[in-house]
């Protein structure tokens, strides 16, 4: 497979088209094969984003799409094109460049009747916040005024901050991707210490608490040797995971370190 990245595609939202047919790939191809049945395609959807690296919308709403900035800005695209006024800016919040910035943004389940939104930040510390939002009576744009911090993470490195929060499609829980804290090897060993909420996956219950509650399934929910919000533990930097919608199985993608990446799964029905 050949990658291609033109200077008039950087900074853009790109739509793939893969067709369904089995996509067989060589070190050794270089071009299209005629006889092979796949097709690639890309359709530049809007332009004149900066360091564009999430990308969702609202549950239901099929007119636009909101993509997270690293920068600190999330824009929405809407007919293919980018709206002027961003519909959050939290620039002056938190700390860019590298694995910092606004790493990511989760729609609550009930957006449509509460408009609640989630997005995970490092702060001018370096820190992991994750803050809770309301739209504005304008739908484009947010009210910052509303923020409810709802968890603060010290990191230590400026690297494996992860960034990613999800609700889960069945459960409604809102997960959370937690890096081990950054530089190599995990030097401070979080991804093995239960004590730290560094190198895990957290499950939080945002609806039953202030600023959250322990989802009583989760696995240490009422221990004192673990923290309760763990839900996976012995993550490097699940920087992007995703579920399921049908079936609530959850596929984390773990960075690697020297010489692989992982892909670790979780069945829906995994306690």
């Amino acid at each position: 497979m050949v990658r291609t990245d033109p200077p008039s595609l950087r900074n853009a939202v790109l739509i793939l088209g893969l067709a369904t047919a089995p996509l067989a790939c060589s070190d050794e191809a270089v071009g299209p094969d005629p006889s092979d049945p796949v097709s690639v395609t890309l359709e530049p959807v809007a332009q004149g984003l900066s360091a564009p690296l999430f990308l969702t919308a609202p549950p239901g709403d099929l007119d636009r799409l909101f993509v997270v900035e690293r920068g600190g800005t999330v824009r929405i695209i809407r007919d293919d094109s980018v709206l002027a006024t961003p519909f959050l800016d939290v620039g002056p919040l938190l700390t860019a460049g590298g694995e910092q910035g606004l790493l990511g943004m989760a729609f609550h389940p009930g957006y449509a009747t509460n408009g609640r939104f989630y997005v995970n930040y490092t702060d001018t510390l370096g820190h992991t916040q994750v803050v809770r939002y309301q739209v504005s009576a304008n739908p484009d744009i947010a009210d910052l005024g509303s923020a409810l911090p709802i968890l603060t993470v010290a990191q230590p490195y400026s690297n494996h901050n992860s960034g990613m929060i999800a609700f889960g499609p069945h459960d409604g829980m809102l997960y959370v991707g937690m890096g081990d804290g950054g530089s190599g090897g995990d030097p401070q060993n979080h991804g093995q210490n239960r004590m730290t909420l560094l190198g895990d996956m957290l499950r939080l219950d945002v609806d039953a608490g202030s600023p959250y509650a322990i989802p009583v399934d989760n696995p240490f929910a009422g221990s004192l040797s673990v923290r309760e919000e763990i839900w996976a533990s012995g993550l490097r930097n699940p920087w992007r995971f995703s579920f399921d919608a049908a079936s609530g199985d959850l596929y984390i993608g773990d960075v690697g370190q020297g010489a692989r990446e992982e892909v670790s799964y979780q069945p829906a029905s995994s306690a």
